[in-house]
C-alpha cells in the first residue's frame, strides 16, 4: 500500500500563517485552513461523507459521484472530494437532494455490477456493498447489463469486470505508483470498461503480479487466484505431510480481519490456528530469511572483491515482483541481481532435502505451503527454475494472508480460544534480523549486520546501522563496516525503483548494494495483505516488525542456531556447491512475456 500525505493545508501568506476558513456543514460550524476539501472539512467535524473512487493524492477525480453534497447557492451538487471550502459556505452532506442523487448514482453502478455478494471474495469488506446498504438499496430499479468478459484464471491476479465500477483506482495505482500502466480504459461511452492496456491477455503483459491493484480496489473486481481448496485437498490426503511456513510480514497483519489486536496476534498464536486447520508442521520463514542473509551477504562480499565492470551494484532478489519488473523493463540489470533464491524458495528447498532426511521420508511426500503477504509469490513458486531433483517444486502452494484467513474461518477455528504454541524445529526459529525482512530497509539492515561480522569476525551493535529505516521512497547512505565504506540504497514501490535504475544506468548515482521491494512500504504493504479500504497501514505494520527485532534475544542472522546447524550438518558453508545448487537460481532460466535481450 502507498503511504500518502495529507495535502489539504496550504500556506499562502508571506508570514507563513495559515488563512483559516469558516463554514457550516450539517448545521455544525467548522473552521479549517483554506484549500481544504469539503470532504476533509467534514471529516474534521466527525461527519463522514461516503466515497468510492477517491484515494487521497492518487485518485481525486470525483468520478463516482457518491460523495456529492449540496452547497447553498449552487444549482448543482458538487463532489466533496475535489472541491475546496470557501468562507461562509453552507454545506448539506445528506440533504434529500444529495441523498437521492447518491442513491441514484449507486443504483446505476449496481446496474452494471454482479451483485451476487454471497459468492464474492470481498463480501463483508466491500465499500460498494456498505454504501448500498447504508442507502437502503434493497432492489434494483434498472435493468442489469454485465460484460461477461473472459480471463486467464491460472494467472495469480484475477479480474472480474462484472464487479468493476470503473473507479480507475487500479489504473492510477499501477501507473502513478508502480509505473507499469498495465490497466487502462477500453471502449467508449456506455461500453467503457477497464482492462489491460491494448486488451492484451494478462499473461502477455508486463504485469509483475504485485497485487497493488487488488488492495486498492473497492470491490471484488480484482482478487488473487484462490488456492485454498488445493491446500485443503493436500491436508486431507493421508499420503501427504503438509508443512506451512509463515512469512515475516504476516505476523504484522494476520489478526486484522479476525478482530485480534496486534499485541495478541503473535506468530505463536497463529501457529495454533494453523494446526487446528490441519497443518502438521508450522515453520517460520524468518529461518530462511536468516539463511538468505548468509548466502546473499557472502555473495555481496565476493562481488565487492571482484567488482562490476559497469560499476553497477548488486541488487537483492528476495522480492519476486521486483525481479519480474527488472526482467520486463530493465533486462540490462538482470545479471546484477543476487542469485540467491527468496526466503520462500530457500525454505522449500531445505524442507524437501534437509528436513525430509530429518523426518526420514521421501521429498515427494512433503507438501510445502507458504503464507505470504504477496501475490507475486504465486508466480514465483511456479517458475521452472524453482524445482528440486526430479522436477519437484520447492514450494507447492503460496497463499496470501487473505486466503489463510479464509481457511481459518472455513475450518471454524474459534479465535477466542487460540493459545500460543511454539513453532516446529529445526526450521522454526528466526532472529530479529529475519523478522525485519518484511519492512522496507529491513533486508539491507539485516545484511549489513551480518556483513560486518563476515568481514571482521565480530558483531557490531545491532542498531549501529539504521539509516535506511523509514518510508522515503528512495533512501541512500554509506554503511561503515569497520572502516570499509559500502554505498547502499533502498527503494520501495516500483515507480521509485524505476527512477533509481534510471539514475544508476545514466551514471548519476553509484552504489555497491541496493535493496528493492515492489510494494510501497515493503512486504507489510504487500498485495496479499488484509484490505482496509482507503487506509494505508504499511507504517503501522512495519513498526510491529521493528519492535519484534528490538526485543529479540538474537538479532544477527549468522547467530541463528538452526541456520548454523543446517550448514554444519548439511550445506557445509555459504556458497558451497550444495548451497549453490539448492539456494541459488538462474534468473535467465525463464522469461517475461515481452522481455527483451540486452
Amino acid at each position: 500500500m502507498v503511504e500518502l500525505n495529507n495535502p489539504t493545508v496550504s500556506d499562502n501568506t508571506e508570514s507563513g500563517a495559515l488563512n483559516m476558513v469558516k463554514l457550516t456543514i450539517d448545521n455544525c460550524e467548522v473552521v479549517v485552513p483554506e484549500h481544504t476539501t469539503i470532504l476533509d472539512a467534514a471529516k474534521s467535524a466527525g461527519i463522514q461523507i461516503p466515497t468510492l473512487c477517491y484515494l487521497r493524492d492518487l485518485n481525486e477525480i470525483g468520478g463516482c459521484r457518491v460523495c456529492v453534497v449540496e452547497v447553498e447557492g449552487c444549482d448543482q451538487l458538487v463532489a466533496a472530494c475535489n472541491n475546496y471550502v470557501l468562507d461562509g459556505m453552507v454545506v448539506h452532506t445528506n440533504s434529500p437532494k444529495a441523498r437521492e442523487a447518491r442513491r441514484t448514482n449507486v443504483q446505476l453502478l449496481l446496474s452494471q455490477h454482479d451483485s451476487r455478494c454471497t459468492s464474492c471474495v470481498r463480501s463483508g469488506n466491500c465499500n460498494l456493498q456498505t454504501i448500498a446498504n447504508d442507502l437502503g438499496i434493497f432492489y434494483l430499479p434498472y435493468k442489469q447489463h454485465l460484460a461477461r468478459e473472459g480471463w486467464d484464471f491460472d494467472f495469480p491476479i484475477i479480474r472480474d469486470n462484472d464487479k468493476c465500477i470503473k473507479c480507475m483506482r487500479c489504473i492510477k495505482v499501477c501507473e502513478s505508483v508502480q509505473g507499469l500502466g498495465i490497466w487502462d480504459l477500453t471502449n467508449r461511452a456506455t461500453h467503457t470498461a477497464v482492462g489491460t492496456r491494448g486488451r492484451a491477455p494478462i499473461g502477455k503483459t508486463d504485469c509483475v503480479a504485485c497485487g497493488q491493484c487488488i488492495t486498492h480496489c473497492p470491490t471484488g473486481a480484482l482478487r488473487e487466484r484462490d488456492d485454498t481448496e488445493t491446500v485443503f485437498d493436500a491436508i486431507a490426503d493421508s499420503d501427504k505431510i503438509v508443512l506451512v511456513q509463515i512469512a515475516p510480514a504476516v505476523r504484522s497483519a494476520w489478526g486484522e480481519e479476525l478482530g485480534i489486536s496486534r499485541e495478541e496476534a503473535t506468530v505463536e498464536r497463529l501457529a495454533c490456528a494453523l494446526r487446528r486447520v490441519g497443518f502438521e508442521y508450522v515453520f517460520d520463514t524468518d529461518f530462511s530469511a536468516d539463511l538468505t542473509i548468509m548466502e546473499e551477504g557472502s555473495e555481496l562480499i565476493e562481488r565487492l572483491g571482484k567488482g562490476d565492470s559497469r560499476g553497477w551494484p548488486m541488487f537483492t532478489s528476495c522480492c519476486p515482483g521486483w525481479v519480474r519488473f527488472v526482467k520486463a523493463r530493465y533486462p540490462e540489470f538482470v545479471d546484477s541481481l543476487s542469485t540467491s533464491k527468496s526466503p520462500q524458495q530457500m525454505f522449500g528447498a531445505i524442507a524437501k532435502t534437509y528436513y525430509a532426511k530429518v523426518l526420514g521420508v521421501e521429498p515427494e511426500r512433503l507438501f510445502v505451503v507458504s503464507v505470504m503477504p504477496c501475490t507475486a509469490k504465486k508466480a514465483e513458486c511456479a517458475l521452472p527454475s524453482m524445482v528440486g531433483e526430479g522436477g519437484v517444486p520447492d514450494v507447492d502452494v503460496a497463499l496470501t494472508v487473505r486466503e489463510m484467513v479464509r481457511m481459518i474461518r472455513a475450518s471454524h477455528v474459534s479465535v477466542d480460544t487460540l493459545t500460543e504454541e511454539p513453532l516446529d524445529t529445526p526450521l522454526g526459529f528466526g532472529t530479529g534480523a529475519g523478522v525485519i525482512f518484511g519492512a522496507t530497509g529491513g533486508v539491507m539492515e539485516a545484511a549489513v549486520r551480518s556483513a560486518y561480522y563476515l568481514v571482521t569476525g565480530k558483531n557490531p551493535d545491532a542498531d549501529f546501522f539504521t539509516d535506511v529505516r523509514g518510508l522515503d521512497g528512495w533512501k541512500e547512505t554509506v554503511a561503515d563496516i569497520d572502516g570499509t565504506k559500502v554505498r547502499v540504497a533502498v527503494a520501495h514501490g516500483l515507480g521509485n525503483a524505476a527512477r533509481l535504475l534510471d539514475a544508476i544506468r545514466d551514471g548519476r548515482v553509484s552504489y555497491d548494494f541496493v535493496e528493492v521491494m515492489a510494494c510501497p512500504g515493503g512486504c507489510v504493504g504487500g498485495g496479499g495483505q488484509p484490505i482496509h479500504d482507503g487506509c494505508e497501514l504499511a507504517a503501522e505494520r512495519g513498526q510491529v516488525l521493528w519492535g519484534l527485532d528490538a526485543k529479540a534475544d538474537i538479532r544477527f542472522s549468522h547467530e541463528n542456531p538452526d541456520v548454523q546447524a543446517c550448514y554444519r550438518e548439511f550445506l557445509g558453508a555459504p556458497l558451497s556447491p550444495l548451497a549453490e545448487e539448492l539456494l541459488h537460481t538462474d534468473h535467465h532460466a525463464w522469461t517475461m512475456p515481452n522481455e527483451r535481450t540486452c
